[in-house]
């Protein structure tokens, strides 16, 4: 996806809407109460968030538009599916399910076949992974699964290792008709945690919200590395205001991350 590129799939991105956390939970309360209209601005209110995470898949090859319908439908599984009373922030909860549907559909497009008896082991072996996170809330680790199937850890290994693509790490490796596991799944990447880059997505929504000013100062200090000084001069305030208005930026910032 080039970065002048505004149209995606007919859709102006540089016009999209940017709905605040007061809007979004009375549009789910209306959702809520049967009222369509109010699904339709939800799903134009969060297209921004399919474009945050289309971007994480721009270099498969894959054309946007395609990837951009897909994440559309992960979005609108993620506001027919989501509860207010969980306590979780929308996007937190959407983007696994737009990741989800876009790895569906590229695991679904990629052309590798696997041997039904690794496939097999495969799928026990992650069952009872599953059903040990449930249990115990925590990663298992390979005896765990070894012990609970009663075969070796070797064996586990060796499927898992067999059916993994060794030029992609979006290779699925799993898949029984929900999410599937992919080799990236499977390696530590302490930079690339969906964790990080839902706070890059969360402080990225928090500047939105920010009056131009705000957003200008914040961007100027932390983005490009000026000084109070320096941003005092370009934008012809004191030293002491911008100070001031940093301060209130990111105070709002935080209460809007949170």
């Amino acid at each position: 996806m080039t970065a002048n590129k505004v149209e995606i799939c007919g859709v102006n991105t540089s016009k999209l809407p940017v709905l605040s956390s007061e809007e979004m939970t009375e549009l789910f309360k209306r959702l809520r109460d049967g009222d369509e209209s109010a699904r339709r601005e939800l799903i134009n209110g969060n297209l921004r968030l399919v474009l945050s995470v289309i971007q994480r898949f721009n270099n498969r090859g894959e054309y946007v538009d395609d990837l951009f319908q897909i994440g559309c439908v992960g979005l609108i599984k993620a506001i027919d599916n989501f509860d207010l009373n969980q306590n979780v922030k929308f996007s937190t909860y959407a983007v696994p399910m737009i990741i989800g549907e876009i790895r569906r559909y590229l695991r679904d497009n990629n052309p590798i076949r696997v041997s039904r008896s690794l496939r097999d082991i495969a799928y026990k072996a992650l069952q009872v992974r599953d059903e040990l996170v449930d249990k115990n809330s925590k990663e298992p680790t390979l005896q765990e699964i070894a012990n609970k199937l009663d075969i070796s850890r070797e064996q586990i290994v060796f499927a898992l290792d067999a059916i993994q693509e060794p030029i992609s790490l979006f290779e699925p490796i799993y898949h029984d008709g929900g999410d599937p596991i992919f080799v990236m799944d499977q390696i530590s990447d302490e930079k690339n945690q969906d964790k990080n880059w839902l706070e890059d997505i969360a402080i990225k929504e928090a500047l939105q919200k920010l009056d131009p000013r705000e957003k200008m100062i914040l961007t100027m200090r932390f983005f490009k590395g000026k000084t109070q000084m320096e941003v005092a001069e370009e934008i012809n305030i004191s030293q002491a205001q911008v100070s001031r208005l940093e301060k209130g930026a990111l105070k709002q910032l935080e209460q809007n991350v949170k």
